[in-house]
């Protein structure tokens, strides 16, 4: 049995330790919103938060993930992503939406980061994130856009 906090909320699951995350929150938990792309951390639509960070859900091992904190789409919070699902809509980025939860998470991780991003900080933040619709023009405006939005601290 493995204990992990996932989107704030203390979870138990009994799946084998070196059963990837991603299988854990789509089978286990039904958190269905991080999605099955590549299989080999290429296209980043598993992507999730361990500890604020952003990686590659369907490679990390759950037991890389016990004990720490998970961030899923579905508990995404504050004024970061607020602000990036504002832009998305106003920009209107999404096209077939599939990669757009991890495009999210990692535009999220950015944010909080860096909260200024320039297209060079933008494009190498989102370089691990692939849209098939080849949506990035309107992604990049849109996470200036969020940027915009919210207070700098």
């Amino acid at each position: 049995m493995t204990t992990l906090n996932i989107n704030g909320q203390s979870v138990t699951v009994t799946a084998a330790p070196d059963t990837p995350l991603l299988w854990v929150l789509r089978a286990d938990l039904q958190l269905t919103g991080t999605k099955f792309g590549c299989g080999m951390a290429l296209c980043g639509a598993c992507t999730v938060h361990l500890n604020g960070a952003p990686v590659r859900s369907c490679t990390t091992p759950l037991s890389a993930a016990a004990g720490q904190s998970v961030t899923t789409i579905e508990g995404l919070q504050g004024p970061e992503a607020d602000a990036l699902r504002a832009a998305w809509t106003e920009v209107d980025v999404v096209q077939c939406g599939y990669c757009q939860s991890g495009q999210l998470m990692s535009a999220c991780a950015l944010l909080k980061a860096t909260p200024r991003p320039d297209d060079a900080a933008i494009d190498a933040a989102m370089s691990g994130n692939i849209c098939r619709c080849g949506t990035y023009p309107r992604i990049r405006v849109a996470i200036h856009q969020a940027a915009k939005a919210v207070p700098v601290a």
